[in-house]
């Protein structure tokens, strides 16, 4: 299963990546994060991990596997039978605009019947977190 959200900001690839890599205030600009922790020091590099806390969602440690700043990340959470990767791509775009990827992609032998069961969630969480990254990296 595959889930995508894109939008547009209206702040440079720096400022978003500053916003979306501070992974432990995500919960202050958007709902579907309650709580985000992680559980090492330092700049979200490969090999970070955070433990991200969703309602209606089991509680996720994920693990980055791709980094490239300002330009996005991927990390990736495994849970029995379902591997999840999401990644966060900036593009740059003109005068000072971004745009932004969330993909979400899983796979594994429950991929298909835990998509079916939280896709519509998956999706609307996706829109939240695009548009709460939005909202805050627009603030001035």
């Amino acid at each position: 299963m595959r889930f995508e959200v894109v939008t547009e900001i209206g702040a440079d690839a720096e400022r978003v990546w500053a916003v979306l890599t501070d992974v432990e205030r995500w919960p202050e600009w958007t709902a579907s994060v309650r709580s985000a922790r992680r559980l090492e020091p330092g700049p979200l590099t490969v090999g970070s991990t955070a433990r991200l806390e969703q309602p209606r969602l089991r509680t996720a440690v994920w693990r980055v596997v791709e980094a490239e700043p300002p330009y996005g990340f991927a990390w990736v959470s495994r849970a029995p039978g379902v591997r999840t990767r999401g990644d966060h791509r900036i593009v740059p775009l003109t005068e000072g605009r971004v745009r932004v990827e969330l993909t979400l992609e899983q796979s594994g032998l429950l991929a298909g019947p835990v998509g079916r069961r939280y896709g519509g969630l998956v999706r609307g969480y996706l829109e939240m977190e695009a548009e709460g990254l939005r909202r805050r990296c627009e603030r001035s």
